[in-house]
């Protein structure tokens, strides 16, 4: 599954970049088509974004990459109560 999320994640930048190449440097297109462009690069970036977003938590919990530097919810209460957050 980890696979299938790393190849949308580089096919939906890779259309983030190539439709919003178009949609910025294109002359003689349409209105409609400058619409389509912009909206595919709109897709690709919300999707890149997530399946990046995606990944990185499964790096996390896999133990891939170090875990965050966050406060659960106890801690970080306690921690407010102590008035040092």
């Amino acid at each position: 599954m980890t696979k299938l999320i790393a190849i949308a994640n580089v096919i939906a930048w890779a259309g983030f970049w190539a439709f919003g190449y178009l949609a910025l440097t294109a002359e003689g297109f349409s209105e409609a088509q400058m619409v389509t462009a912009s909206l595919l690069a709109a897709a690709g970036l919300i999707t890149g974004i997530l399946a990046y977003l995606r990944l990185a938590r499964v790096a996390e919990q896999t133990g891939y990459a170090s875990k965050t530097n966050q406060l659960d919810a106890g801690q970080r209460n306690r921690a407010q109560q102590e008035g040092s957050i």
